[in-house]
């Protein structure tokens, strides 16, 4: 009988822990071509450019010597309560900002600029978008009027296993899979991070792709870098679902909680209580 014991409380550690493999990062994994320290790894093929779409927020300013012009392109007061709140934040995260002072793409793609009216960004880059606003403001006015056009930062949408789940921003023009991460807070221990789905979308629709972060050779993937509006999702290991400890001093008690009930249940069927 004390053998048995034994035997099962192996199989319960052993069941109840998490091999490093399953969470490690830039893993050179089985099958791939290994990936050395300090070897140069080249972005993917695929050259990252967002493309604007409908419902995205962008942050439009215009410079001129004539600061009167320059007001004629603001909404009333949008300029002095975007400086409010980049300083006193309002009890705002950074980006929010963005929602009362930017543009909003309508659904039809297009942005309602005073002066210059209704000009359609959606599905082109943002350097098209600042080039073509640019032109019609060109075109309205003699004088010279300098465009800046970008998007409010990066948001994105984290579900799952991650320590922070919900909307999250990052205040840069370009944020790798990584940086999302950290800015999410992590991922939890019990995250299948060898599967993690992207939703990303494009224009007229949505995709899912799959992701393993595991594998050094993301780091030449063209899901690398994250997009706005990606949805990331990260499932919980199959080890969750059966309430086991995600490190060893609970899965220890575990184990011998596992094993006090199977004793004490074997002593009543054997009548040695």
């Amino acid at each position: 009988m004390n053998k048995g014991i034994y035997l099962l409380l192996l199989l319960l550690l052993a069941s109840s822990c998490i091999s490093n493999r399953r969470i490690t990062y830039f893993q050179n994994l089985p099958g791939n071509e290994p990936i050395g320290l300090e070897e140069f790894i080249p972005y993917a093929e695929v050259e990252y450019e967002y493309i604007l779409q409908p419902f995205d927020i962008v942050d439009i300013d215009f410079a001129t010597s004539d600061e009167e012009l320059t007001k004629a392109f603001e909404f009333q007061g949008s300029r002095s309560m975007r400086g409010g709140m980049a300083g006193g934040r309002g009890g705002m995260g950074g980006g929010d900002i963005f929602y009362f002072t930017g543009y909003t793409i309508d659904k039809d793609g297009f942005v309602d600029i005073p002066k210059l009216g209704k000009i359609e960004i959606a599905g082109i880059s943002e350097e098209s978008a600042r080039l073509k606003v640019q032109r019609e403001i060109n075109e309205f006015f003699q004088e010279e009027v300098f465009v800046r056009l970008r998007t409010g930062g990066i948001r994105y949408t984290t579900l799952g296993e991650f320590s922070s789940v919900g909307t999250q921003l990052i205040m840069r023009n370009r944020a790798t899979i990584f940086d999302a991460l950290a800015n999410a807070g992590e991922a939890n221990i019990l995250a299948k991070k060898n599967q993690l789905f992207i939703i990303r979308q494009y224009d007229g629709g949505t995709k899912i792709h799959q992701i393993n972060l595991n594998d050094r050779r993301l780091l030449a993937s063209p899901y690398y870098f994250i997009q706005p509006n990606d949805i990331l999702y990260l499932e919980p290991m199959r080890i969750r679902q059966v309430g086991t400890g995600d490190n060893l001093v609970q899965s220890l008690q575990l184990g011998a909680t596992l094993v006090t009930m199977f004793i004490f249940f074997y002593g009543l069927t054997q009548g040695l209580f």
